[in-house]
């Protein structure tokens, strides 16, 4: 109940970043292609693209998703932003084991 939300929140960023990565592989890829080579449902596979597209990781191209214009930029920073996610959840626990 108290950790739901956040579990499903890295749920959905662990697709997202599987997906990037797949895109980022084997680029251009389809749907599909992409679906059945991350064994994911299609649904889920388009949703992320939507979401990395938004994110202007990827973009569409005739023969199916590119990696975009910010992905390095992303890249780059998503150590930083994995740390303090990381250190967060590190302050949590310690006011976890004092209640």
């Amino acid at each position: 109940m108290l950790f739901d939300q956040i579990n499903r929140e890295l749920e959905l960023m662990h697709r997202h970043l599987i997906v990037l990565k797949k895109v980022m592989e084997s680029g251009p890829i389809g749907i599909l292609k992409l679906a059945e080579e991350t064994e994911m449902p299609t649904h889920k596979v388009r949703y992320s693209l939507r979401v990395l597209e938004q994110e202007h990781l990827i973009k569409p191209s005739a023969n199916g998703a590119v990696a975009g214009e910010q992905v390095k930029e992303i890249i780059s920073d998503f150590e930083v932003g994995l740390e303090d996610i990381m250190q967060k959840a590190e302050c949590i626990r310690e006011i976890g084991k004092s209640v």
